[in-house]
């Protein structure tokens, strides 16, 4: 009875260059092996497989048999698939394939979808795989390692991360069009302390920034506000004037430009920050991670909204 699992990769190595050469001397000095040394790698090839694979062939040469060619057939297909391992392996060492986690806060949705598509356009064997959410669920991720790098605004202290600065990140304060304020050369604490502003969740980085610019403009005093749990939500509400909000101009380049929502001048606006992308510190990056990382800051910030 065959017996696969005795089989080795020298066996069929000899066997194959006996295929390919007709004599046992010939295959010998092809793999680097003595005459005595091939016939026996052959013997035992036989012995695992229960048959002959070699017979005597016209003029003194060697022959496959019917069991020999199969045998052969079956070894050519693990060379083949043993030699498209080791490129596979070759390019996931050099970073040309493998899997990246990207995190992103949700205010780096409006461009982190075309940032994504230039990197497939880049390295088309490595697979982006992005995952949106606020501040909190970003540090969750980086936390337990279930993104290998992550874009946001202002680093976390824990978990530990090395942060790239990627470009400026400027907040501004939006109303509608119409909006009594609008026209105003300039803006100060007295004119917005009684104004409804519209807020991001709890936890959100713009609402952290939002806080700590009303808390200085209005020395403390409590503000009336309405929480919304996304950009595009408060876009809508600032248009149908429930009130203002301090935003990411990044977030609301396309009804600036459409007139829909008004940039109003106010003193100490904008805030401007830094996008970076981070990593954690103690977790080696893998070859794609680092292509990827390298990537993006090679960007030089050219994929943010202007």
């Amino acid at each position: 009875m065959p017996r696969p699992e005795a089989v080795t990769f020298k066996q069929l190595r000899a066997l194959s260059a006996v295929a390919s050469c007709g004599t046992m001397t010939a295959a010998a000095e092809i793999i680097g092996l003595t005459p005595p040394a091939v016939h026996t790698q052959l013997r035992q090839l036989e012995q695992n497989f229960g048959c002959k694979l070699l017979s005597r062939g016209r003029g003194g040469g060697t022959a496959l048999t019917l069991q020999g060619e199969a045998v052969l057939t079956a070894a050519r297909k693990m060379e083949a698939a043993l030699s498209a391992c080791a490129e596979r392996v070759r390019a996931l060492n050099e970073g040309r394939e493998g899997l990246v986690n990207l995190g992103v806060v949700s205010t780096g949705k409006y461009f982190a979808p075309a940032l994504v598509a230039r990197l497939q356009r880049s390295y088309p064997e490595i697979e982006v795989l992005l995952k949106v959410g606020n501040r909190d669920s970003v540090l969750a991720w980086l936390e337990d390692a279930t993104v290998d790098m992550a874009i946001m605004g202002r680093p976390p202290r824990l978990p530990g991360v090395v942060s790239t600065a990627l470009g400026a990140h400027p907040h501004v304060l939006i109303a509608p069009p119409d909006h009594p304020l609008a026209g105003r050369e300039e803006l100060f604490a007295e004119d917005l302390v009684n104004e409804t502003y519209i807020a991001r969740e709890q936890g959100s980085g713009t609402r952290i920034l939002m806080d700590r610019f009303l808390d200085r403009l209005g020395e403390g005093r409590p503000y009336p506000s309405i929480e919304l749990s996304s950009n595009e939500t408060i876009k809508q509400a600032v248009i149908a004037g429930l009130g203002l909000a301090l935003i990411s101009r990044h977030t609301v380049t396309d009804e600036l430009r459409g007139g829909r929502l008004i940039e109003l001048p106010v003193r100490g606006l904008p805030i401007v920050r830094q996008w970076y992308m981070v990593h954690r510190n103690d977790l080696p990056m893998d070859a794609a991670s680092r292509n990827i990382h390298d990537f993006i800051s090679g960007l030089d910030g050219a994929f943010l909204p202007r």
